[in-house]
């Protein structure tokens, strides 16, 4: 299947935030996995700006308000999980299994990103102002 074909096919992405190294889970409509990758930091962004719009799953974690924007300004809906839903689905020694979580159940409990506004970073850009 070619990529193309592949990165149209994407309903739904589970994102999991490492510090150098992210976990890319991608399943279509039906539920079967069709794209798993490692990707580095400076990659991510210009991999899902190749995806068509889809639901983007992350843990809710330090940075993940900050990814959540970036996403959503290039047109991905994005959903926050509670670490406390990724957690059942870690494995041991096998960081892509948290994706599972974030892929495959996109019927829990989920949180939208928070505004630069409320953010450390965008207090003290308005209080520079």
């Amino acid at each position: 299947m070619s990529r193309e074909l592949i990165m149209q096919e994407v309903a739904v992405v589970g994102l999991y935030l490492g510090k150098n190294v992210f976990q890319v889970h991608g399943i279509d409509a039906a539920g079967t996995v069709v794209v798993r990758k490692q990707l580095r930091r400076n990659h991510v962004l210009p991999f899902l700006e190749g995806l068509s719009p889809c639901l983007v799953g992350i843990e809710a974690c330090a940075s993940a308000h900050h990814w959540g924007r970036q996403l959503m300004a290039i047109g991905h809906e994005v959903r926050l999980m509670p670490p406390a839903y990724v957690k059942p689905h870690v494995k041991r020694g096998n960081d892509l299994a948290p994706n599972l979580g974030l892929g495959r159940e996109p019927d829990q409990k989920r949180e939208n990103p928070s505004s630069n506004r409320f953010s450390f970073s965008g207090a003290v850009q308005e209080a520079a102002a």
